[in-house]
């Protein structure tokens, strides 16, 4: 976002230097990029994060600097004289898309002469780096670039019939926008149509058939809330970017829409001459108001660790346009102001109040109180399972839950209802809720494979939706692990039972070969190699190989092993509960050991001879490093430098007991894999 430091002197005083200004607002969350000069001005680049749509224009940014500074903010007052005649009976608009435009307003102007912009108006355009066109542009620009809400104007003469729809775009439908290229729209476009065509696409462009030029005579100012989905959807299927789309992509101010249309028309009016026709047309009037939220000043000591005086809390939250609901004892409850949509939980107040009154006035080593926190069994559970899986060489992938027709028809081994479909496709031809995580996993294999060569063995914890018997109920969300491996069955397998193991399962799983009534399950699977696993008897999941026709489909190398199992089913049968040690009170004596090995031997054997020759009185032991010197230690071996912590659980160890502990450790270790002590 580009400032003009003079812009923003229009509404609030800026006494200080620039440097210091940079540094204020980047400490209070608008990262300062870069300062240019231009002329006699200066152009400030900031970061405004994507919650920050406020500050996408100038009175927002006036806004933060005045309530940094404590310096009155100045905006504009909007005196608009219109005619006695009423603009409904010139024009109308119909609004068949609320979910997309939930707000259309529309203004008329008559008789305005087009022509370029006054000195003032064009400098600061030029000053951020916005070309001018003529005045009436320029305005919708300016007014933009000043309060954040997006405009438009239309020469009202080539609107057909004088009127405004908005509606969905038909399939196919084309408009050739202000840039002159043609799109080509869908349905799920938002456009803004006369009686004929689209002369605009929502929240993004306008089209070059009604733009406004010298010969314009009578306009049509829109001013409307675009919601962001449709209208980032729509940049990104068009690759069509503005800075419009930019603005409502990150949400615009529905209280400040009537303003800026104000404020626009008086500009244009002034300027060029003309009059403003009658009110303006709204399409919804009404603006909601926010729900309060409840501010507890004990919570700003919990939160931050430090006191912040009660008035100077309500001072920051009032300048920035909070307003106080109801005060009870030690709180306040307060009305968030329009245009702060980020504002919505209590903490989202606390953290206000910090950014303004100061993060560096909080010191580093203040304590915060904490209250201790436990993991849930889940995530006990949760973190056994994917350690084994990633463990096993097997990496962990995420996949969409919304699947494709072919995807979801690939396999689906839990269930034989068909799929739940959403109404509208969430992602591109894809709108069928998953039975499986294995079709997604295997289609990310076959990726994987055709672009790189890699043979990615993938696994997933996520959720199926298992349909219900009717169709009025609601899916089944089953949180489940999904696996593709090109391993062997068997190591698969060893892969599972190792999951079972580690979540403290009882008894073993158990392998059933699939049912015949069942085999429609087991399509794209090779019902020779499918078997449910079973734990107590209760049905967890599944493990099988793909059939070659699948694989030949996907065009994968060998075969590819693959597994799901219910996350819930395991954890009715797992034993999370953590087993108690003692730790000794009696101080440990640490040794360091270089012993000469095979270059065959693993650290894991090593390990497990030295845990083997000492027992109970090894306390740790850990991996140094290892080095190689064959001119001196002879070919094929090499130095694994290890420490031991040796300890007594009952006693304090003596000297000499820690040597005949190291004795026997030496001892073990020859024996076990030719370990010699590096003389």
């Amino acid at each position: 976002m580009l400032v003009s430091w003079k812009w923003l002197s229009r509404y609030v005083d800026l006494p200080m230097p620039v440097s210091e200004l940079e540094s204020r607002l980047a400490l209070s969350g608008l990262n300062h990029e870069s300062t240019a000069r231009f002329g006699d001005d200066f152009v400030i680049d900031l970061e405004v994060t994507s919650n920050r749509g406020d500050c996408l224009g100038h009175i927002g940014v006036a806004r933060e600097i005045s309530v940094l500074y404590d310096l009155p903010l100045r905006t504009p007052m909007v005196e608009l004289a219109v005619s006695g005649s009423d603009s409904g009976l010139m024009t109308s608009v119909r609004n068949e898309f609320q979910e997309a435009c939930p707000r259309y307003t529309a203004r008329l102007i008559r008789g305005v002469r087009v022509g370029p912009s006054p000195t003032w108006l064009a400098n600061s355009l030029t000053s951020i780096g916005i070309g001018t066109i003529n005045h009436v542009v320029d305005v919708t620009n300016y007014v933009m670039f000043e309060c954040g809400q997006p405009l438009h104007a239309f020469d009202f003469d080539r609107l057909a019939e004088n009127r405004i729809v908005v509606r969905p775009a038909t399939a196919g439908e084309t408009i050739s926008a202000i840039d002159h290229r043609q799109y080509t729209l869908d349905p799920s476009m938002c456009v803004i149509a006369d009686a004929v065509k689209p002369v605009a696409v929502a929240g993004v462009m306008g089209g070059s058939e009604s733009e406004v030029t010298e010969s314009t005579r009578n306009l049509l100012i829109e001013a409307a809330i675009f919601t962001p989905l449709a209208v980032r959807r729509t940049a990104r299927k068009l690759k069509l970017f503005s800075p419009s789309s930019f603005r409502f992509e990150r949400r615009v101010d529905a209280r400040q829409l009537d303003w800026a249309s104000r404020r626009a028309c008086e500009l244009i009016v002034s300027i060029g001459g003309g009059e403003v026709i009658g009110g303006a047309i709204d399409t919804a009037p009404e603006v909601p108001q926010p729900q309060p939220i409840m501010l507890r000043f004990s919570q700003l000591k919990r939160l931050l660790g430090i006191e912040i005086e009660r008035d100077a809390v309500l001072r920051i939250l009032t300048a920035l346009g909070c307003e106080q609901h109801h005060e009870a004892a030690g709180q306040v409850s307060w009305r968030v102001p329009s245009w702060r949509h980020d504002l919505t939980r209590e903490v989202d107040l606390i953290e206000e109040v910090a950014r303004v009154h100061g993060y560096e006035q909080i010191p580093e080593d203040h304590p915060i109180p904490v209250a201790p926190s436990a993991k849930r069994p889940f995530d006990v559970a949760i973190e056994k399972v994917r350690g084994v899986v990633l463990a096993a060489g097997i990496s962990e992938a995420m996949t969409p839950s919304i699947v494709t027709e072919k995807l979801d028809a690939m396999l689906s081994p839990w269930t034989e209802t068909a799929a739940l479909s959403t109404q509208i496709p969430m992602l591109e031809g894809a709108r069928k809720l998953r039975r499986s995580l294995v079709p997604s996993l295997l289609s990310s294999r076959a990726n994987n494979w055709s672009s790189s060569g890699t043979q990615a063995d993938l696994f997933e914890i996520a959720h199926l939706y298992l349909p219900g018997s009717q169709t009025a109920d609601l899916p089944t969300e089953q949180y489940t692990l999904g696996v593709v491996s090109g391993h062997d069955f068997f190591v698969l397998k060893g892969v599972l039972d190792t999951i079972a193991t580690r979540l403290g399962i009882c008894e073993p799983l158990s392998y059933r070969p699939i049912a015949t009534a069942d085999a429609q399950r087991a399509r794209g699977l090779d019902p020779d190699r499918m078997v449910e696993i079973h734990a107590a008897g209760e049905w967890l999941g599944y493990l099988s190989v793909i059939d070659a026709v699948l694989g030949k489909e996907l065009k994968l190398p060998g075969e590819t092993s693959v597994a799901e199992l219910s996350i819930p089913g395991l954890l009715r049968h797992a034993t999370l509960v953590p087993t108690q040690k003692s730790i000794s009170p009696f101080p440990s004596i640490q040794r360091d050991l270089n012993l000469i090995v095979a270059e065959t031997i693993r650290w894991a054997d090593l390990e497990s001879a030295v845990r083997a020759a000492v027992g109970g009185e090894l306390a740790g032991v850990t991996y140094r490093e290892t080095y190689r010197d064959p001119g001196k230690d002879g070919p094929d071996r090499k130095r694994i430098l290890l420490s031991v912590s040796l300890q007594k659980p009952d006693a304090t160890l003596t000297g000499g007991e820690a040597d005949a502990l190291v004795a026997s450790i030496l001892a073990g270790c020859e024996r076990a894999v030719g370990a010699k002590l590096l003389a």
